[in-house]
């Protein structure tokens, strides 16, 4: 292959995909047995070269591509059970080489309507299973961050006059996602005018807290305007009351946001429908499809009732002279919905593994996902060292040893991992330092669970 040339033809393309598939081939074969955490000390991580005036040998640019992605924790494999999982499904990842070869710009729907419309379909169904009327809209995005910024844009805009940006509050519980509050700071709201709730059980939001939250801050002059739930919290796994915030919302008229970035596909499953009762009154909802629907990293997504509140805050007054060509579709412009102009197309590598695979297969993996986390909470529960303090909402299972302090379950929680078998994270409830799996990977099945918890018990102290 000509390393300079830049458009290949039909036999330079096929000796690229055939050089690259025996690769991948083997990196999804050897996945069950992978380590988990392939990551080097920082002062061994290499420097690369930078570019050469005509071009490198593709195996040897491959070769070098391997050893990277061997630097790192093992996200797409079954024993990934850290922070929350991601997926990377690869029929996802076949939909992205189709629309990044292909190229389409999809910002503006004249240039590419059809593929639009597609988006445009994922997005209507997305809707659909939560609830949201036919005026609703949404946009794909590259995940939960940019998502909230969107939406705390599109309720500032709604609900508070632009000369008094500085009087708004926001009100979520102290076990929100970080993202809420660094959308707040970039949309430019100061740190205090970003209510943090107590919770009242360590887990979840007090309504009735948020309500005094938001009587005294209407006393003192200010302007509450905006309202946050959380569909699964990151570091437990626990839902608001989701319904108890909606009615709290409509009746302090506030903008009611759910971040559903964890635990809204859950939403597919009866048992999750049951635990996010409320989400459907929301006025949006965050979602991340590369969490709990499986699909590659970058793959996040806004709902909102309304689709005209996206329209009003995102789009231009006075269109650029440039785009006096363009023709009105009766389809949305995505440019007109996010801060994006310029956007990669995102609907195929939802589009198509949801079409080639049925929404029963995606049903069934969550439904096995929170059965592996109630059977995983069971059987750390019957340990007599370890403290399991409540049962699972969703998938993730939280717990400590039940006479150690901080630094015995750090002990614990080092030995686990330094074993290599799977991969786990930590986090801080009721001001301890706590155990967590967070189990969510389409890969994670019983005997993936079963070994994790052998391996916990092997190293727990004195046994």
């Amino acid at each position: 292959m000509d390393g300079a040339r830049h458009e290949l033809d039909r036999p330079d393309l096929a000796e690229l995909l055939n050089a690259v598939m025996p690769r991948l081939e083997t990196f999804l074969a050897g996945l069950e047995h992978a380590p988990v955490d392939g990551t080097r000390p920082s002062s061994t991580v290499p420097e690369f070269a930078p570019p050469d005036e005509s071009g490198s040998e593709l195996e040897t640019l491959l070769d070098t591509v391997d050893s990277a992605l061997a630097d790192a924790a093992e996200t797409a494999g079954p024993g990934y059970f850290g922070y929350i999982p991601g997926g990377g499904l690869p029929s996802s990842a076949v939909g992205e080489l189709m629309a990044r070869v292909t190229n389409r710009f999809t910002g503006i729907a004249d240039l590419a309507p059809s593929l639009v419309a597609l988006e445009h379909s994922v997005l209507r169904w997305f809707a659909t299973q939560f609830g949201f009327p036919k005026a609703a809209g949404g946009i794909l995005t590259t995940g939960g961050s940019q998502a909230m910024l969107s939406m705390i844009v599109t309720a500032r805009e709604e609900h508070l006059d632009k000369h008094r940006l500085v009087n708004g509050r926001i009100y979520l519980s102290d076990q929100a996602h970080r993202s809420v509050q660094k959308a707040a700071h970039i949309a430019g709201f100061p740190r205090h005018a970003i209510r943090l709730v107590p919770t009242g059980d360590g887990r979840r939001i007090d309504p009735d807290e948020a309500k005094r939250f938001i009587d005294a801050d209407r006393a003192a002059g200010y302007e509450p305007f905006l309202l946050v739930g959380s569909a699964g919290t990151t570091n437990s796994g626990s839902v608001d009351p989701l319904d108890e915030l909606a009615t709290l919302a409509a009746e302090e008229r506030l903008w009611f946001h759910a971040d559903g970035c964890y635990g809204g596909f859950f939403h597919l499953t009866s048992r999750g429908r049951a635990a996010l009762t409320g989400i459907e009154r929301a006025d949006s909802i965050t979602l991340d499809p590369h969490k709990s629907l499986f699909l590659p990293y970058g793959t996040g997504a806004l709902l909102v009732r309304d689709a005209g509140t996206l329209v009003t805050a995102h789009s231009d007054e006075d269109p650029a002279d440039y785009l006096q060509d363009l023709a009105a579709t009766g389809l949305v412009d995505y440019a007109d919905q996010s801060s994006e102009l310029t956007r990669e197309y995102r609907g195929l590598r939802v589009w198509l593994p949801l079409q080639l695979h049925g929404v029963a297969a995606f049903r069934d993996a969550l439904d096995e996902k929170l059965d592996l986390a109630r059977h995983a909470h069971d059987m750390l529960a019957k340990h007599p060292a370890l403290d399991v303090p409540e049962s699972p909402e969703l998938s993730t299972v939280v717990f400590r040893l039940r006479d150690g302090d901080d630094d015995a379950n750090h002990a614990l929680f080092r030995r686990v991992n330094q074993t290599g078998r799977f991969f786990w994270s930590s986090t801080r409830l009721d001001g301890r330092f706590t155990l967590r799996l967070c189990i969510l990977s389409f890969r994670t099945h019983r005997e993936h669970v079963d070994a994790a918890i052998a391996e916990i018990v092997r190293n727990l102290p004195d046994t």
